[in-house]
This record gives C-alpha cells, structure tokens and sequence, in this order.
C-alpha cells in the first residue's frame, strides 16, 4: 500500500472520483482544472516552491531531507504536472535518473554457462560475458540497493530468468552503452509458490536505465515487477508472448526508447488481490508499441504529462481514469482507442485531455476511438479521430477547450455513439 499516496479523489460535476487507503484519503479538488490539494496520507506538509533546481524548497510543516531535494533538481528538467490525477511529486529519485553507475567500488563478474551470480547485499555489480542457463540472483538485505550493471552480457535461458530478485529494497539494472540481449526460450520454471515468468522478475522495486541497448526475448513475460517498474533510459526492445512491462504496483517512464512486439499487452499495472493500486504514469520517452491486447492497461491511472507514443493494438489505452497533459499519441486499434472502464470500484472512469496531440485511427466495425464508462473531460490539446464512432459515453461531457477534429473536420459538437455502453468497455484486456 506504499503507493497510496499518488492515488486522489476528484470532483467530477455531480460524480467523484474516488480511491481509499489503509491509512487515509488523498484529495483532488476540481478535476475539471479549478485547481487541486492534494494530502498524502503519510506526510501532509506542503512544499510550496522550488525557486531553482539548486535552491533551498521553501516548506511548511518541516525540513526537506538533502534527499528530497536533490530528487526535486534531478526531476526539474522533467515535464511532470503537478495536481493531476496523480501526485507526481515523489515519482523519481535522483538516483533513479542517473544513466551511469558508480563503478569505483564496483564488483566485476563475467558470466559463463550453468552458472548462477548471487548477490546477497548492497553494491554495484558489472557483469560481462556470454552464456546460457545462466542466472543473476540478487537476495540482499531489505534496506539493500543493488546496481546491476550489463557490460555486453548474453544470456539465454530454457526455462528461469536471466535476472531474478528475490530481496532488496530496490535494484537498478542499468546497460553501458553496448549491446545486451537476454531470452528465456521454454516454460518457466516457479521457485516454490512464486510464478516466476519474466526474463528479468522482481520482487522488489525495480529500475531499468543506462545508455545502452537491452533487448529481451521470451516465451511468456519481459519484465516483471511485484511493486514498482520504472524506466529512465536507453534502449529497450522486448518480444514477448505474454506481457511485456508488468507491474503489481506501478509503471512509471521518464526516457528512453521502448520497443515492444507482444501478444497481450504492452504495459500492464495490475494487483489482483487490491484494485487501489495499479498505475501508469508516462512524462517522457518514446514508446513503439505493436500489441495484440492493450497497449497500455492500467487498473486505476494512466497519466501521460509527455513522451511520444506509437501504439498499434487491440485497445490503445485502458484504465478507469485516464489522463493526458501533454505529449503526442499516435493510436490505431481494433476495438477502442481509448477506453476509460469499471477496472478500479473506488474510482469513477474518466478520459480527460487538458494538453498533447492525440491521433486515434479505428478500424471499422463496432469501434470507439473514445470509450468512456462514465465521463469526457476536455479541456486542452487536441484530438484527431478519424473513426465512424468517434464517442461512447455513459455520463456527463464537459468540453471548455481542445481542439476536436473527426474525420478532417475540426468540429465543437462531441456526438455520442452509445452503442453497447454500460459495462461493455470491459470486454477487453483480462476483464
């Protein structure tokens, strides 16, 4: 339940947008750009203004942490929008955007086949070599951040990942600037109750960066994250049968170019058990997606601030609220481009633009390029359909700005389709 705090509660007209946690509320105000207060269940001080990337916050309530501020310089550059959907203020560490490692204390391996790396505490391990069934195992300590750095590494595996942590409080698998490739090839394997069936599967918070390239190859998931799954940087191409970024808890990306060719979906932020978690938060990058599910599927958020999207897929954006700030979003589906649906009971769906360029292609036959469940927000940016249902919405529209074109025609009117409506927006992804 960490992640609570990135999670709000918005008026929406008559409607609220509503998500609980074990230990409190978090609050929007005016999800239609009247302005927003967020209060995090963990910490309700407020800082007030950062006046430059090296200066001092100005806060209220109590003393910023040299940690906290050097996060707040390191994500300055970033362009992430504060009193959104989501509360952004904590979404990246400093470290977490550094694409180099320290390497003056660094442990030096090099892989060889049937061997198994483990890593049992704190530090930064390089790792060069090529080899096969072959694994990099980190079981360190729970406070315990552990840098993975592939110097040229090739793994090829039958059936257990090629990275596997089982502990730590975080770990960075960052690439140097070569060429990386990891690929599972049969079934996987479990280790005991635990389903382990990613090339690279944590455990733990997990973060992939570097100036390198890492191409992932498997028979079922690319990545799997049990908490948190951030990507910073370089390059990353997965061809999966199954997910390709998958996260219990979070998929956050600031940079880096992300390739990815799946038969399900793309980025998947899911808990099974708890439907409180489970976002998608985009500020940067480029993503070049072909999906045969859902592009992006998200249980409660999907925030995009900016970055460039490419998707092709069954559905391009599936979550309950959907939000896009800025960016642009390039989307051809096959069902609806767009699909703001019941996957979180604690939030009310919405789609909601207020900046970016968003071009929706649809297929014909019974498609939306817009499928909401309840309610359309547009406020800014623009919106390019070209489909024969450009709208599907079962609640309330409220346009006072974006510029709406369907069909090569920029138009005012926001027709409604209706067609299926209710619950029919479940139908795809595992819903």
């Amino acid at each position: 339940m960490k992640n609570m705090n990135y999670l709000k509660i918005a008026a929406a007209g008559t409607a609220a947008f509503l998500i609980s946690t074990a230990t409190g509320f978090t609050v929007m105000a005016g999800a239609f750009g009247t302005g927003s207060t967020s209060y995090a269940a963990e910490n309700t001080a407020v800082v007030s203004e950062y006046t430059s990337a090296n200066a001092t916050p100005e806060v209220s309530g109590y003393t910023v942490s040299a940690d906290k501020a050097e996060n707040a310089a390191a994500t300055s550059s970033l362009n992430m929008v504060n009193g959104g959907a989501l509360d952004t203020t904590d979404m990246f560490t400093a470290r977490d955007l550094e694409q180099t490692a320290d390497l003056s204390e660094a442990q030096s391996y090099t892989i060889t086949d049937g061997q198994t790396i483990k890593i049992t505490s704190e530090g930064v391990y390089v790792i060069t070599g090529t080899a096969a069934n072959a694994s990099i195992i980190v079981e360190a300590g729970d406070e315990d951040k552990v840098q993975i750095v592939l110097d040229g590494v090739s793994i090829t595996n039958d059936s257990t990942p090629c990275i596997y942590v089982k502990s730590a409080d975080k770990v960075f698998v960052t690439t140097t600037d070569t060429e990386n490739i990891l690929t599972v090839t049969g079934t996987f394997t479990a280790d005991g109750d635990t389903n382990t069936d990613a090339v690279i599967f944590s455990k733990d918070d997990l973060v992939l960066n570097g100036t390198g390239t890492l191409t992932i190859k498997s028979s079922n998931n690319g990545v799997t994250s049990k908490d948190d799954l951030k990507i910073t940087g370089g390059t990353i191409n997965i061809t999966c049968v199954s997910d390709a970024l998958e996260a219990n808890d979070s998929i956050r990306i600031a940079d880096g170019v992300i390739n990815i060719d799946t038969q399900k979906d793309a980025l998947h932020a899911e808990n099974d058990e708890d439907d409180t978690v489970g976002f998608v938060y985009i500020c940067g990058g480029t993503l070049n997606i072909e999906s045969e599910d859902d592009a992006v599927h998200a249980t409660t958020v999907i925030q995009i601030d900016d970055g460039e999207l490419n998707l092709a897929a069954h559905e391009g954006l599936e979550a309950t609220w959907i939000q896009v700030n800025g960016g642009t979003i390039n989307i051809e589906a096959s069902d609806d481009g767009i699909n703001a649906a019941y996957k979180s009971a604690k939030i009310t769906p919405a789609f909601e633009i207020t900046g970016g360029y968003v071009t929706i292609v649809m297929g014909s036959g019974d498609t939306d390029a817009v499928d909401s469940n309840a309610n359309l927000i547009l406020s800014g940016g623009t919106l390019d359909i070209t489909a024969q249902s450009a709208f599907d919405y079962d609640g309330t529209c409220q346009k006072t700005g974006c510029t709406l074109i369907v069909n090569g025609t920029e138009t005012d009117t926001v027709s409604n389709q209706m067609m299926g409506g209710g619950m029919g927006g479940m139908r795809g992804g595992r819903w």
